[in-house]
């Protein structure tokens, strides 16, 4: 091996990346048990298929954490603060909330109480989405610039490896368990988030943090607002003037037929026949290793390509991998068709996820990082999650495959102005304005 790539492996294995992966893992166990897995928990206690889809709506935690980040990035908690750093104490806090509530999730029966089944759930999704608030804004601080394209590869890692438990591990031991003992399983798994936070070096704070003005409580919250809102979000319409509309369009756009289809996989192998072992091992399992092999190709292109370019490559991904799974409904439950089906879909999930960050990363000023980057990312899953709420009453109207189509149909504008972004990209990128 030649000494920049041993350099380059050696990366990794610091403290700070390691740390970067565990935490990663951390954010990425909850996720799928408040999307995917739980709609196959809600399949297996034969709620309906409309109010399954429903559920996607639970991701509007994720989608609106930019109205709570200012307060995150800048509010240190009482005690925990002077113990940890005001980083690690908001980590440690949103991790116990994540553990607490998965566990009395757990403790609902969704056939005999779905309401507040729901509303659990709601606080599994925002307890995830602050601790995804604190893990961006803490990975963007610990380390230099240079060394941002490794934190976010190891983040991504762990995220994905996490997944392969909340997925494919949870479905394997819902054949075997109860769905309330695999959700107290995954709830114990959240001390691997709890032990990476105790671990971590608190960083220093890169920005002059926020201090109130003497005087009535209007004006300090006038100037907090001014300070953690308006700042960012006038730095954001400044530097892209009128461009800056297209470039939100595009971000609500680019993973719709992901959401959209997603929020509803797991009903579909259930209902064309799958088991839950099936699904797991092949959908879930196989699958988040495709994914991994997906984001080192998206990593590969970027540098290679540049992150404009990949663009449009990247939505034709999303967008025709929908027409795999319109092929299932033909062949039936076979489960090679399944492989094919998650190795095409899986691999554009990873390959669409490492361009999204390192796209979202260029539009994002150094000065305003957490707020930004926290705003960005909800835009990119608002509507979508909006309109995912929607699918399970298509899909009784128009049937599965009828359904697929449908999804495909929906990356078609993403499709059209990722070329027109693309072309207009370096415009408006560069000369310091991207981290």
């Amino acid at each position: 091996m030649e000494p920049d790539q041993q350099s380059n492996w050696r990366q990794y294995l610091q403290k700070r990346v390691l740390v970067i992966f565990f935490l990663g893992f951390s954010a990425g166990l909850p996720f799928a048990l408040v999307y995917s897995t739980l709609t196959a928990w809600l399949e297996t206690a034969s709620i309906d298929r409309s109010t399954i889809s429903t559920f996607a709506w639970l991701g509007f935690a994720y989608s609106f954490k930019f109205v709570w980040a200012p307060i995150v990035d800048s509010t240190r908690l009482p005690l925990l603060s002077n113990l940890l750093g005001r980083r690690r104490s908001w980590m440690l806090l949103a991790q116990l909330s994540i553990g607490l509530a998965l566990f009395v999730l757990s403790q609902v029966d969704p056939a005999l109480n779905i309401e507040v089944f729901a509303v659990v759930a709601f606080a599994v999704a925002f307890s995830s989405a602050t601790q995804d608030i604190v893990v961006d804004a803490y990975r963007i601080e610990c380390a230099e610039m240079r060394m941002q394209g490794v934190l976010a590869a190891s983040y991504q890692y762990g995220y994905r490896i996490a997944l392969i438990f909340s997925m494919g591990g949870a479905l394997i031991l819902s054949d075997y368990i109860s769905w309330a003992l695999t959700y107290q399983i995954m709830a114990l798994m959240m001390v691997i988030g709890l032990a990476a936070t105790l671990w971590a070096d608190e960083p220093e704070e890169i920005t002059e943090r926020f201090r109130a003005p003497a005087g009535r409580m209007a004006d300090k919250l006038v100037a907090w607002f001014r300070h953690a809102i308006a700042e960012p979000l006038g730095d954001f319409v400044q530097r892209f003037r009128r461009f800056a509309l297209v470039l939100i369009v595009f971000i609500s756009l680019y993973r719709i037929s992901d959401y959209v289809l997603g929020i509803l996989a797991n009903p579909f192998y259930l209902d064309l026949g799958y088991t839950g072992t099936q699904i797991g091992l092949i959908a879930k399992t196989y699958g988040a290793w495709v994914t991994i092999v997906g984001i080192g190709a998206g990593g590969w292109a970027v540098l290679k390509f540049g992150v404009a370019r990949c663009l449009v490559t990247a939505t034709v991904l999303i967008a025709s991998t929908n027409l795999f799974f319109a092929a299932m409904v033909l062949v039936g439950p076979e489960p090679w068709m399944l492989a094919v089906t998650i190795t095409a879909d899986n691999i554009a999930q990873g390959f669409s996820g490492t361009v999204l960050i390192a796209f979202l990363s260029s539009l994002v000023n150094v000065s305003f990082t957490a707020t930004q980057y926290a705003l960005l990312s909800s835009i990119m899953s608002l509507f979508p999650k909006l309109v995912a709420g929607y699918a399970g009453n298509v899909q009784e109207s128009v049937g599965w495959l009828g359904f697929f189509l449908y999804a495909a149909a929906l990356g078609v504008p993403a499709i059209l102005l990722a070329a027109y972004v693309a072309a207009r990209h370096g415009r408006y990128v560069g000369n310091g304005n991207s981290p």
